[in-house]
């Protein structure tokens, strides 16, 4: 029997996807501050610090300060918002994906009780899913891993619903298979998944590859989840191609950047 609220849900979409909630009464779910899309007469939204769930209440208000604070060291906002349906029959409410890219759905009573994920990747939960912060175990993962030293720790046993950029793809490792990743393409895994770095051999590889210094070795036995499209990747490309930066691409030309440079544009 599952201790966080059960709720039903839809995904629709393709490409820029929003995730429906079907809530029976007294249900509630959480979710980030943004993330609303729309909602049936019926459902009370409010304010909360932290994620509302029990670990964050039974302290009090230290409690909720602490679940607070957690929020803010992995960039996300001190307060999430709750939407209970306070009518007597069933009730919806929808969250929309930020960019374009997929939701992954996760139940977390499947999934033993707890995901680590990248910032910035949590969207809405059932309400009791403790959403905290998870340290990597070693300082260079860390450093150089692609998401920080903090990543988010989602712990229950009910659903939970991450963004993440172009297609999603899921991958369960046997014990002691190695899969050597970009770091920026990790949305989450399992905590059984041993999760390190490895520099990229060869002086050409990292000056001219184009890929960064770092993969990471992602090492079974787990589950993990991959994003084809990190949003870092599309912001840097789009930087790349603004005007407003100075940066003009001719699509399909010859010469390319030396012909900006020929003509006085600049790369």
């Amino acid at each position: 029997m599952r201790k966080n609220h059960e709720i039903d849900y839809k995904i629709y979409g393709e490409e820029l996807q929003f995730v429906e909630i079907e809530l029976d009464p007294n249900e509630t779910v959480i979710g980030e501050p943004g993330g609303f899309m729309m909602m049936d007469d019926g459902i009370e939204m409010q304010t909360i610090f932290g994620d509302g769930s029990q670990q964050s209440q039974q302290g009090g208000l230290l409690g909720k300060l602490l679940s607070a604070g957690k929020r803010v060291l992995v960039g996300e906002n001190m307060f999430m918002t709750a939407f209970t349906n306070t009518a007597q029959g069933k009730r919806r409410v929808s969250f929309a994906a930020p960019y374009t890219g997929k939701i992954i759905a996760f139940d977390l009573q499947q999934l033993g009780g707890t995901i680590i994920a990248q910032k910035d990747a949590f969207l809405c939960a059932a309400k009791g899913v403790s959403v905290g912060i998870a340290f990597q175990k070693r300082l260079g993962t860390g450093i150089f891993g692609g998401e920080g030293f903090i990543m988010e720790k989602l712990e229950g046993d009910g659903m939970a619903f991450m963004h993440a950029g172009g297609y999603i793809v899921e991958k369960e490792l046997q014990a002691g298979v190695v899969l050597k990743v970009d770091t920026g393409c990790v949305v989450a895994y399992q905590p059984s998944i041993d999760f390190d770095i490895e520099f990229i051999r060869g002086i050409r590889n990292w000056m001219f590859g184009g890929e960064g210094l770092f993969f990471a070795v992602m090492r079974g036995p787990g589950k993990i989840w991959l994003q084809s499209l990190p949003i870092s990747r599309l912001a840097s490309r789009i930087i790349q191609y603004s005007p407003q930066l100075g940066h003009r691409r001719e699509e399909g030309s010859v010469l390319g950047g030396l012909g900006n440079l020929i003509d006085g544009d600049g790369f």
